[in-house]
């Protein structure tokens, strides 16, 4: 017998993963969106590039990636004896780990340069976890890849807020965003 597990036996075990792996996902989210918001008067001031979306627009995408990224870390933790399994779930959770502090980064600290460092290493260390997961199962792989291109777009717009701003978005005492011209 050459079998480890029946289809039904494997269907179970990417059902439990999921059924783990999604709430965790959108709850490493939500709570990395809590740290930091477009919500403050810093923000506000900043003029924002003509390919900024409509803001409702980002709760939508992140939402689904999020499900996404669940989904392909479920079939890739219950790809058991799959070689390479343990190492891309590492890289893969260290990678989002990371990310995820673009909110605090960008918008707690309002240090766009600073998010834009973020960007860079999400999506340099998203292209090695792809890598290393695509290896394990192909499907979780391309179901990572509306993320890596959503991570792209989301460097290019931060690029084009610090073009916007180059002042950096200036403070005022009281906290206010401030904005002189001449």
């Amino acid at each position: 017998m050459n079998i480890l597990a029946s289809p039904a036996q494997l269907r179970a075990s990417f059902l439990r993963w999921a059924l783990f792996m999604v709430p965790l996902v959108l709850l490493i989210g939500f709570t990395a969106g809590q740290l930091g918001g477009p919500d403050t008067p810093w923000f506000a001031g900043l003029d924002k590039p003509a390919i900024f979306p409509p803001p409702f627009v980002f709760g939508i995408v992140w939402s689904v990636l999020f499900v996404l990224i669940g989904l392909s870390m479920a079939l890739v933790a219950s790809a058991w004896g799959a070689h390479g399994r343990g190492l891309a779930l590492i890289a893969f959770g260290l990678h989002f780990l990371v990310t995820q502090g673009w909110s605090a980064v960008f918008f707690g600290m309002q240090n766009m340069m600073g998010g834009l460092m973020v960007l860079g290493f999400g999506i340099a260390s998203l292209l090695i976890a792809l890598a290393l997961v695509l290896r394990v199962r192909r499907t979780a792989g391309l179901l990572l890849l509306p993320y890596l291109a959503w991570l792209c777009f989301a460097g290019v717009l931060n690029y084009q807020f610090i073009v916007e701003n180059p002042d950096g978005g200036a403070q005022g005492a009281d906290g206010a965003a401030t904005k002189v011209e001449f």
